[in-house]
């Protein structure tokens, strides 16, 4: 049986759609792990470490300020795709996918300023 012409472009936007799901999921897992570490640097003292995680998630922000509020990787991925549900681009559970952005925005707002007040103190 022969494949039409139309299946490798599917399989292709299936491919790219996958790379770009695992790209944005790695990096969702890195930022989301520098705020956790942020809250947990300072309490340690590793004002230095908390600052450098801080500046990681700061460039993200830029990035995001910079694309309107959307990821570079989601505005890629709906090229491959008609599904919009919350996680049509990374894979998260669909609820986390809906509040990850609220989630994540007020932990670093509060590291930030827990940041700053340890940092003002020395």
């Amino acid at each position: 049986m022969t494949r039409s012409h139309s299946a490798p472009q599917s399989d292709a936007a299936a491919r790219a759609l996958t790379a770009i799901r695992a790209a944005h999921t790695a990096l969702w897992l890195f930022f989301a792990s520098s705020i956790v570490g942020i809250l947990i640097a300072i309490p340690l003292g590793a004002l230095q470490a908390a600052l450098w995680m801080s500046l990681f998630v700061w460039a993200e922000l830029a990035v995001l300020l910079l694309n309107r509020m959307r990821c570079p990787l989601t505005i890629a991925a709906a090229r491959y795709t008609n599904d919009r549900s919350a996680n049509f681009d990374i894979w998260l559970p669909n609820w986390l996918a809906r509040r990850s952005r609220m989630i994540f925005a007020v932990l670093f707002a509060l590291s930030q300023l827990w940041l700053a007040a340890v940092l003002l103190q020395r």
